[in-house]
């Protein structure tokens, strides 16, 4: 047993908790799975959200004003009780949390295979939950170094088990649809945050005191606990009734599996892991410059003024752009989640490597069209363009576990994933650091506002075409890596003997279509994911 074994393995001691206990038995619908991994993600999906948390609180004890310690550094920020935070500080939990997410999934990957979901997602709803809940306190005492310690560190390990936990059982219950089964789930880490947005901003209004994260914490505990308590596994060899695998093989879909221990050592985890990061990196730099590169290079023309650049305008006029800014945000969040179930699905029908091809291709386009979409002042266009990019942005989070289902089988899928993000940690720093300085540094040279970003997207062109040369070369396994079928057989043994003394209907595992249980359980997930879309179209529209 390893050291993150030992860390985890108190949760559930007394079996209740154990994979064995989840397997399921006759009766059970495989469409019950993707709305419980959709409690869990669209919960922790706020970690993309929690920037409406920055201005209420670098004022949390000037109120109307920041009480500024323009002298004090980070170290001193984390301890004091006197001084208002700053924003950038606080905005150092957003590289805790995709840092921590990365590391985490790939620590605890292989104990997640072991343990199955549900434990899995019992020790991210506690992360998560009980990380907010830490915040609060930091928050109440005015210690940042213990808000990034619950939500930022604790919490992070929570992303990290919850985002995982659906993937490996997802893809086993959907042999037949993998990219839409993980696009389902997927799609709800970039729901979360229109879901939690608006949600924060209630609260904060509302109670105008830490109170609000207690909230938050308690409703996501609450939900993601359902979700970990929904989750079951499939029964050793079970496959959906009435289909078979195509009879025509498909060398990019392998038929063997490939060890955790040895996923690493072949080129095609390599090449996947640059494909990721590379395509992260373009969409996560975009998206945190959203607002800003809206208002920088349409300026006046967002409010009527076609003529006026941005240095040119009032406060007052600044503020009106920066509403309607926030708006094309929202508009790019719907599109990151869109774009995760339309390309995971899509990539089904034409296959994962063609999904990424067309990712880097249509990416290029978009991005070296940017500039010239601005200076035609098309507000449509532009807009359209990165509505198109995040799409892919997300498309890439969730066709990548089916991508790595078909390279590595499905034994370990769920623990490669974990490691594979990592990826993902290291895009978080690349892609915002790329874009942010070289505007920095564009702006440091005289460069027009409205031209800013010029240099900046042709730069992201060429790390797409990076990714588009690893997309090309990555070829199958070599079968040297293969698991022998004795050794799969005996992984499996534990869950067919379970299976075998579960009960028996006059129905089998996993029948299709909705029932009305089923459709209860989807109308729980879906009503507040339509509740967030509605509150974004709401603010997007301001934009035309």
């Amino acid at each position: 047993m390893t050291t993150a074994d030992t860390v985890l393995a108190p949760v559930g001691a007394s079996g209740f908790l154990d994979r064995e206990r989840t397997i399921a038995t006759a009766g059970f619908n495989r469409w019950l799975v993707p709305p419980a991994a959709l409690c869990i993600h669209l919960c922790i999906g706020m970690a993309y959200g929690f920037s409406v948390f920055w201005l209420p609180l670098s004022r949390a004890i000037g109120v109307a004003a920041p009480k500024a310690c323009p002298d004090m550094s980070l170290w001193q920020e984390l301890f004091t009780t006197t001084c208002d935070w700053k924003v950038a500080s606080l905005g150092w939990m957003y590289t805790l949390f995709f840092v921590l997410l990365g590391v985490s999934a790939a620590i605890w990957g292989g104990w997640l295979e072991r343990a199955g979901p549900r434990k899995a997602g019992v020790v991210a709803a506690c992360c998560w939950g009980g990380g907010l809940l830490i915040g609060a306190f930091g928050v109440y005492v005015h210690q940042l170094w213990i808000m990034w310690l619950g939500c930022g560190v604790i919490g992070g390990v929570g992303l990290g088990l919850g985002y995982i936990s659906p993937v490996s059982t997802l893809i086993k219950w959907f042999p037949d649809r993998r990219g839409m089964a993980t696009g389902m789930a997927i799609m709800g880490f970039g729901g979360g945050a229109m879901i939690g947005a608006p949600l924060a901003n209630l609260l904060i209004n509302y109670f105008k005191t830490p109170t609000s994260f207690v909230t938050m914490g308690v409703v996501y505990f609450v939900f993601m606990m359902i979700g970990a308590f929904a989750y079951r596994v499939t029964p050793a060899g079970w496959q959906p009734e009435g289909w078979t695998p195509p009879v025509k093989a498909n060398a990019m879909i392998s038929k063997n599996n490939v060890h955790l221990n040895d996923a690493h050592k072949t080129p095609q985890f390599w090449l996947i892991w640059w494909v990721l990061c590379l395509n992260v990196s373009a969409g996560i730099g975009v998206i945190g410059m959203a607002s800003p590169m809206l208002q920088e290079i349409f300026a006046g023309k967002l409010i009527g003024l076609p003529e006026v650049g941005f240095n040119a305008l009032d406060a007052g006029q600044k503020a009106q752009i920066a509403a309607i800014a926030a708006g094309f945000a929202g508009l790019l969040s719907l599109f990151n989640i869109g774009g995760r179930f339309f390309w995971a699905s899509l990539s089904d029908r034409i296959g994962r490597k063609n999904t990424y091809y067309t990712f880097f291709i249509l990416g290029i386009v978009l991005y070296a069209l940017a500039p010239t979409f601005a200076a035609m002042g098309s507000k449509l266009l532009f807009v359209a363009g990165f509505g198109i990019i995040l799409s892919m942005y997300g498309g890439g989070f969730a066709t990548v576990p089916a991508y790595l289902a078909d390279m590595f089988g499905t034994q370990f899928v769920g623990a490669i994933h974990g490691r594979l993000l990592t990826a993902w940690s290291t895009a978080g720093i690349i892609g915002p650091v790329v874009v942010n300085y070289i505007r920095e540094f564009q702006l440091a040279a005289g460069v027009p506002r409205d031209q800013l970003y010029n240099t900046t997207m042709y730069i992201l062109c060429a790390m797409l075409i990076a990714g588009l040369i690893c997309n090309y070369l990555i070829k199958p396994v070599d079968s040297k890596w293969h698991m022998k079928e004795a050794d799969v057989a005996k992984l499996q043994a534990a869950s067919a003997s379970a299976a075998a003394a579960g009960p028996h209907g006059s129905y089998g595992i996993g029948f299709g279509g909705l029932d009305i249980k089923a459709a209860f359980f989807w109308a729980i997930v879906g009503g507040p994911l339509l509740w967030g879309v509605w509150k974004t179209l709401e603010s997007a529209v301001k934009i035309f």
